[in-house]
C-alpha cells in the first residue's frame, strides 16, 4: 500500500487554481521548490533490478533507510507563502523609506527656492540675468526629474501590488489522506480531515485501522511527521507490515502515491465546493470513477477489474 497526505481548500471556485501543498514537514508549504540537481546516492536503487525478489528488495531497501542520516534542521523554503511575504514586506518597506527620503529632500529643495525667490522680489530685479537664467533652468531640469521618479516610484509599487496579489490567499485547509495499492492501483478510500494542517498522525492512524486490509504487508509512505509517529509504528507492529519509508527529499520513492494525488487534483480543478461535505461527495464521486476506469499501468485494466482477478488467481 502507498498512503500520502494532500491538502485542499475549505472552499473552491472553478476559476482558481488548485495550489500545490506540502504538508510532510508538519507545516504548510505552498508551491514546493524544484529540487536540487544532480543524482544522489538514494536508497531507492535498490528497486533497479526487475529480476530481484520484491520481498527480498523491501527488506533491503527497509534497511538501507534506517541507516541514513539522521534530518536535519529544516531551513525555512526560499519560496514558501511565509518567505514571500516576509521578502515583499521588506522590499515595500525599503519603498517607503526611500519615498520618505525622497520627500524631504524635495521639501528643502522647495524651501531653497521658495528663499531665493523672495530675496530677489525683495532686491527688486526685475531683469533676468545670466545667474537667474541659470538658476531657473536648473530648476526645471530638477522638476523634469522629479516627474521621471515618481513614475518609476508609482511603478515600482505597482509592481508591488501586483505580487502581493499574485501570492495564494487561503488561510483553511482540508486533509486527505491517500491510500492506494500498490499493485491494483485500487483506492481503498479519501478519508478527509476538518482539522487541515492541525491533522494529528492519531487521526491518520484511526483512518487507516479501518481501511488498510488485513493481509497488508508493506506500507510506503514519506517521512512527513504524520508517518514517522510513535502512534503509527505501534499501528505497524499491531497489524504486523513493515513500513517502509521513503528517501528523503525524492517524492519518486513513494510514485504511486504522488500520481494518485496529482490526477485527484486534476479532476478537482474544475470543481467547486464551499465545505467539507460539499467536498466529501466530490471525493466519493472521484473515487468511483477513478476505482472503475482502464488504467494504462495496468495492461488498460480498471484497479477494480485488476484486483478482482488477483482475487481470482490467488484463490
Amino acid at each position: 500500500m502507498n498512503v500520502d497526505l494532500c491538502f485542499v481548500p475549505v472552499t473552491h471556485q472553478t476559476e482558481t487554481k488548485l495550489p500545490a501543498v506540502s504538508g510532510s514537514s508538519g507545516r504548510l508549504v505552498v508551491e514546493r521548490t524544484v529540487e536540487e540537481k544532480g543524482e544522489p546516492q538514494y536508497p531507492g536503487r535498490v528497486f533497479e533490478d526487475p529480476k530481484r525478489d520484491y520481498a527480498a528488495v523491501m527488506a533491503e531497501f527497509v534497511a538501507v533507510s534506517s541507516n541514513s542520516e539522521p534530518r536535519k534542521a529544516k531551513e525555512e523554503k526560499p519560496d514558501s507563502i511565509k518567505a514571500q511575504k516576509q521578502a515583499l514586506s521588506q522590499t515595500e518597506k525599503q519603498l517607503r523609506d526611500e519615498r520618505r527620503t525622497v520627500r524631504e529632500q524635495r521639501k528643502q529643495e522647495n524651501e531653497a527656492w521658495k528663499q531665493l525667490k523672495a530675496e530677489r522680489k525683495a532686491q527688486q530685479q526685475r531683469q533676468q540675468d545670466e545667474q537667474w537664467r541659470t538658476l531657473r533652468q536648473q530648476r526645471r531640469k530638477t522638476l523634469e526629474k522629479r516627474k521621471q521618479e515618481d513614475e518609476q516610484w508609482r511603478q515600482k509599487r505597482f509592481n508591488l501590488r501586483q505580487r502581493w496579489s499574485q501570492l495564494p490567499i487561503v488561510t483553511a485547509w482540508i486533509a486527505v489522506l491517500v491510500i492506494v495499492d500498490n499493485c491494483s492501483r485500487q483506492c481503498l478510500g479519501l478519508p478527509l480531515f476538518v482539522a487541515g494542517s492541525r491533522v494529528t498522525a492519531e487521526m491518520v492512524v484511526a483512518a487507516l485501522r479501518d481501511l488498510l486490509p488485513p493481509e497488508l504487508q508493506f506500507l510506503i509512505s514519506d517521512r512527513g511527521i504524520h508517518f514517522t509517529a510513535k502512534v503509527f509504528q505501534e499501528l505497524a507492529q499491531t497489524r504486523k507490515f513493515i513500513h517502509v519509508l521513503t528517501a528523503r527529499h525524492r517524492p519518486q520513492s513513494n510514485g504511486i502515491a504522488e500520481r494518485f494525488v496529482r490526477t485527484l487534483k486534476e479532476w478537482l480543478r474544475d470543481k467547486s465546493w464551499q465545505n467539507d461535505q460539499q467536498l466529501a461527495e466530490l471525493l466519493t464521486e472521484f473515487l468511483a470513477q477513478y476505482n472503475d476506469r482502464p488504467h494504462q499501468g495496468i495492461d488498460g485494466l480498471s484497479p477494480n477489474e485488476f484486483a478482482s482477478r488477483i482475487c481470482l488467481t490467488s484463490s
